[in-house]
């Protein structure tokens, strides 16, 4: 069955970085897009990046130049490098992949930027 696991988060102080993984098994990683969600408290779940299975990006406005998803299809990985981070970018982030239209999440990992 298709599973999500991430980690990686923790506590960083205003201007600190923070990587994050999510590890997937259970389908043929190298031929899905991978993008990350955050919910903060709230508010709505957002999309913050992804990746298709070619190696091209987006992001969200807000996390432009900050922040980069990239894959290791060899690990079945897919990372969130954040950088210069905000107390606005406190959420629980997720990891998500879809697959025959379902969608399948991680169960999240919490990132908290506070002095």
């Amino acid at each position: 069955q298709v599973q999500l696991v991430e980690s990686g988060g923790g506590l960083v102080q205003p201007g600190g970085s923070l990587r994050v993984s999510c590890a997937a098994s259970g389908f043929t990683f190298s031929y899905y897009s991978m993008s990350w969600y955050r919910q903060a408290p709230g508010k709505e779940r957002e999309l913050v990046a992804a990746i298709t299975r070619d190696g091209s990006t987006y992001y969200a406005d807000s996390v432009k130049g900050r922040f980069t998803i990239s894959r290791d299809n060899a690990k079945n990985t897919v990372y969130l490098q954040m950088n210069s981070l905000k107390p606005e970018d406190t959420a629980v982030y997720y990891c998500k992949t879809q697959l025959f239209r379902h969608d399948y999440w991680g169960q999240g990992t919490q990132v908290t930027v506070s002095l």
